[in-house]
């Protein structure tokens, strides 16, 4: 029991702090609102579990043996994210009725896709099988247990971003107002990432 609350407790205070997941569903819920976010939201809270799963069984081995894939996936990641960070920074403002069809949120797919190019993820993920996993005992139950941790603590963790984001949407009505918290947004998406850009920095550019 005790290890269980130690995992769920790793679990929370993980999920529910800033980071890229976060930053992006906040974001969504301020110009997308609740409903069209869903999709968003089920893809991490699906996704990340399954990340943990396939890094628990095996993936994370791959990743010692061949460090290569682990730097290419980095350097996919920061990629994507900057991406990212332009879309939210450029979307589209104005009532949710109003705006452009062509300003979509992240679909179930992407979201889950995302965690594997997500530098948090892979931290939480990685720490998590480290931690709370021993030769003792069966691995697949232990990855199990700790997937399942993840997959219950995302819902609340995560969630509390989107509809917090949906709350403060009324109060960002002016354009100049909700472009500058989408810039601010994607100020802090950038920021998220700066640890890797450094870590690549070192490798390659000393």
């Amino acid at each position: 029991m005790e290890l269980y609350i130690a995992i769920l407790v790793f679990a929370v205070s993980t999920t529910v702090t800033p980071g890229p997941n976060n930053i992006m569903i906040l974001s969504s819920g301020v110009n997308y609102g609740v409903k069209r976010s869903l999709p968003h939201l089920l893809g991490i809270c699906i996704g990340f579990p399954l990340m943990v799963a396939a890094v628990g069984l095996g993936f994370g081995s791959v990743f010692e043996s061949f460090p290569i894939f682990h730097e290419l996936i980095k350097v996919m990641g920061l990629t994507y994210l900057l991406y990212l960070a332009w879309k939210v920074a450029t979307a589209s403002t104005g009532p949710l009725e109003t705006k452009d069809n062509n300003s979509r949120p992240m679909t179930f797919i992407q979201a889950v896709l995302f965690q594997w190019v997500n530098p948090k993820a892979w931290i939480m993920a990685t720490g998590a099988i480290a931690a709370y996993t021993s030769q003792d005992s069966s691995i697949l139950l232990q990855v199990i247990v700790i997937s399942t941790v993840f997959f219950i603590a995302a819902f609340p963790c995560v969630g509390v971003w989107l509809f917090f984001g949906s709350l403060i949407q009324k109060y960002l009505k002016d354009e100049v107002f909700q472009k500058t918290f989408n810039v601010i947004m994607a100020a802090l998406l950038v920021i998220s990432v700066l640890p890797v850009v450094k870590d690549l920095s070192a490798t390659y550019l000393v």
